[in-house]
């Protein structure tokens, strides 16, 4: 860990205390950001940074608490909720948690908000794909995308997902199954990415109103509080951003790639309530 990110939470409180004119941050209750990846986590990130200012918080985790390492070691149970517990008071965390026992019993808990975002599995696919072969080397899949042809070679294998020759990365469909297990909790708020871009002021205002459910009253009034997370979204400023774009995959999905993606996947985009039937 470098010098910088051991005396960034020092700073940051700093600046909260300034900002807030208290040294306690306990009254306002902790918040967990959630996602799978590629699915919008940094856009929730923004969300929940701008959360610090219309809100008494220190300040947001720089790391994520992952389910699986950046190796593709899948850490276990106690150390995930080790890293839970060792959040601070006045402090907003976030990761890429599995809806395990474990997990939802501790986040869950009394007076807890809980976001969960996810995203059209079709434009995750394309996302993961750009990801792991032109923005991060050090990715699991980057140098077998590199040794396809094509991003259509690569996108399919993306929709299939493999296992052969130590390498692994599970189906569409069952890289979903983790998101369904989310939004049967009843005590998380699952955020679609789209609504988020497309209905960004209702959705701000939902996740306001989800903290406010605890019993604690936001400081900032509602409209100031809604153009500050308003201003404080810029995907442009994300070390992923992309496009930032909605609907995306139709530029890159052929008929083949629509093909396979329904034997595979099967209903999926139904049930997640993104098409009405599989004629897409």
């Amino acid at each position: 860990m470098n010098l910088r990110r051991l005396l960034r939470p020092a700073g940051k409180t700093t600046q909260a205390i300034l900002r807030w004119k208290r040294f306690a941050f306990n009254d306002a209750p902790h918040i967990f950001g959630n996602s799978k990846p590629k699915s919008g986590s940094h856009l929730l990130l923004q969300i929940l940074n701008g959360f610090t200012r219309i809100m008494p918080y220190r300040y947001v985790d720089a790391d994520p608490i992952r389910t699986i390492t950046k190796d593709g070691r899948r850490r276990t149970a106690d150390d995930i909720l080790k890293d839970l517990r060792a959040i601070p008071n006045g402090v907003i965390g976030w990761g890429y948690l599995d809806a395990t026992k474990e997990n939802v019993s501790f986040l869950a808990s009394g007076g807890r908000v809980n976001y969960f975002i996810y995203r059209d599995p079709r434009d995750m696919l394309v996302s993961q794909v750009f990801f792991a072969t032109d923005m991060h080397e050090e990715h699991g899949m980057h140098e077998y995308y590199k040794s396809l042809p094509d991003f259509s070679a690569r996108l399919k294998v993306a929709i299939t997902g493999i296992d052969q020759d130590g390498m692994y990365m599970v189906s569409v469909k069952q890289r979903y199954e983790g998101v369904f297990q989310w939004l049967e909790q009843r005590d998380v708020m699952c955020i679609r990415f789209e609504d988020l871009i497309n209905n960004r002021d209702f959705t701000l205002n939902a996740m306001l109103d989800e903290v406010e459910k605890t019993g604690y009253r936001i400081p900032t009034p509602r409209e100031k509080a809604l153009s500050v997370l308003i201003e404080a979204i810029q995907p442009k400023k994300s070390h992923t951003f992309r496009s930032g774009k909605t609907g995306d995959w139709r530029e890159h999905f052929t008929e083949s790639h629509k093909k396979l993606f329904k034997d595979v996947a099967g209903d999926l985009l139904v049930r997640l309530g993104y098409e009405k039937n599989n004629e897409w």
